[in-house]
């Protein structure tokens, strides 16, 4: 299988692109930093896997198409495409600019719709293939001041049962996760209430989120199509008073 991430220079898209490596996928690193892409695509070929970096802005829908292309040119057809690139802004609705907002959006949410699009044109020439988005669990619960990265998030999950329905008759599903607290940085550095907050008892690892990609593109788990997989260790299920 050809595996296409985007955003995988680092935290869960790195880790989602070594474990399909690890799975014997080629993986394409779609990613804009050309210091991270590259190293994820050292650490995937001194593991003995296969993986080609295209550094790759997907706010920019020309460096999407260009991306694509050269996977297919040079990995073979795309069979997976994960959409995880993303970036927020933790701004005040008031103060936040047209270009933040529009940055924000063109990044996470067209940037998925394009890559998608893209990708399923060839897949669909080749026998269908199978797409996951990466939204958040903010599209269902709010802090103050994320209004732009809650938009696109709550997007993302609308965007994929659309999509869903589109290219069913392609024989592509699409399947989006939303994950909650997930820690990328240094995870012994968690204090006891971090992970007691959740009803799993600890916060969420890279890995947790990357078990959900394996599964639901798994030929035979063709019966979860258009679905959105919320993994946050329960903490959007727990009844909250403020004292």
């Amino acid at each position: 299988k050809v595996v296409i991430v985007t955003g995988s220079g680092k935290g869960i898209g790195r880790s989602i692109a070594m474990r399909y490596a690890a799975e014997g996928a080629k993986v394409v690193i779609a990613e804009k930093d050309t210091a991270s892409g590259a190293s994820t695509e050292r650490a995937i070929l001194s593991s003995g896997g296969v993986a080609l970096f295209i550094r790759t802005d997907v706010s920019d829908p020309s460096q999407i198409i260009k991306m694509i292309r050269l996977a297919s040119e040079q990995a073979g057809i795309v069979n997976i495409l994960i959409n995880n690139a993303g970036i927020s802004e933790w701004k005040s609705p008031y103060q936040i600019t047209v270009e933040e907002w529009d940055k924000i959006i063109n990044t996470n949410l067209r940037g998925a719709f394009l890559c998608s699009r893209e990708a399923a044109a060839i897949m669909r020439e080749h026998g269908g293939g199978s797409i996951v988005n990466i939204a958040s669990t903010r599209a269902f619960m709010s802090e103050p001041d994320s209004e732009a990265y809650a938009a696109t998030k709550g997007g993302i999950v609308a965007l994929t049962h659309a999509l869903a329905a589109s290219f069913s008759k392609d024989n592509i599903r699409v399947n989006c996760i939303s994950p909650g607290w997930i820690e990328t940085g240094d995870y012994g550095k968690l204090r006891d209430i971090d992970h007691k907050q959740h009803l799993s008892g600890r916060v969420g690892k890279p890995e947790d989120i990357t078990e959900a990609c394996i599964y639901l593109t798994k030929k035979g788990n063709d019966f979860i199509n258009g679905a959105n997989i919320i993994i946050d260790g329960g903490m959007t299920r727990k009844m909250i008073y403020e004292p």
